[in-house]
């Protein structure tokens, strides 16, 4: 369904992405773990056109975008099938959770309002808001908020659903609401590209493990070829560096 090829990135003299390239099948979740710089975010923004890639290519299905020679017609058709949450949340504070998610809705996609509004009342059922609908960010604690983020990706019905680190501006305790979330839309057979240091949510609902360093993928495959049975001695560092032994892998 979704193919990146070739993705480049520098920042001034500092090349962050050096020709990564994955694919995406519909109902995958691949999971994008490594060492902090090592262009995991960056790679997931360019996806978006967050960040515009200096080189490289996206298809989706039959459509192809050259990053090189994208407008903004092209950036506007990638990001129509993609929806991204933040790790930061990145919500109006000034705008109810449902004010939140029905902007994306009405300005963005042009629904009309008392559409945008059921949809928004129906993602935010989803990630179980539904009695939040009136707070404003600053009424709900961080796990709520990122949950909202998740209800404003859902509602705008993607075919694909990018995760920066979703989890990483979470207090410990309210990391499990997050990915209870996540995983159910696993379950439900949701596209995703994540990005997360949370091994056990990887090794859970991951079907494919993207390990990159560096600017560029090292080893990939799936959760037990690469927590497992690991074949390059990077990966293999960094699983031990984590304290990952695999003791607990249930796949």
């Amino acid at each position: 369904m979704l193919q990146v090829k070739n993705i480049h990135k520098a920042f001034h003299k500092n090349e962050v992405l050096k020709g990564v390239s994955i694919r995406v099948e519909k109902g995958d979740v691949v999971v994008i773990l490594g060492p902090s710089g090592s262009g995991k975010t960056t790679f997931l923004r360019c996806i978006n056109f967050l960040e515009k890639a200096d080189q490289g290519e996206i298809s989706f299905d039959d459509m192809t975008v050259d990053i090189t020679h994208a407008g903004s017609a092209d950036i506007s058709r990638i990001r129509k099938r993609t929806a991204f949450v933040f790790q930061n949340y990145s919500l109006f504070n000034n705008k109810t959770a449902l004010e939140n998610v029905t902007e994306g809705l009405i300005i963005g996609r042009r629904v009309p309002k008392d559409t945008a509004i059921a949809t928004a009342t129906q993602a935010l059922q989803k990630v179980g808001l539904g009695d939040r609908l009136d707070y404003y960010p600053s009424q709900l604690s961080g796990g709520q908020q990122q949950r909202v983020g998740i209800a404003r990706a859902i509602a705008v019905n993607p075919d694909v659903i990018l995760f920066d680190e979703p989890t990483s501006a979470l207090d410990p305790e309210l990391i499990g609401e997050v990915l209870g979330v996540m995983k159910q839309l696993a379950r439900e057979g949701t596209t995703m590209v994540v990005v997360t240091h949370e091994i056990s949510f990887a090794q859970d609902v991951a079907n494919h493990i993207v390990f990159m360093d560096g600017g560029v993928i090292v080893e990939e495959g799936s959760p037990r070829e690469v927590f497992l049975h690991p074949k390059e001695e990077r990966t293999k560092s960094f699983l031990r560096r984590i304290n990952f032994s695999g003791g607990d892998y249930l796949i």
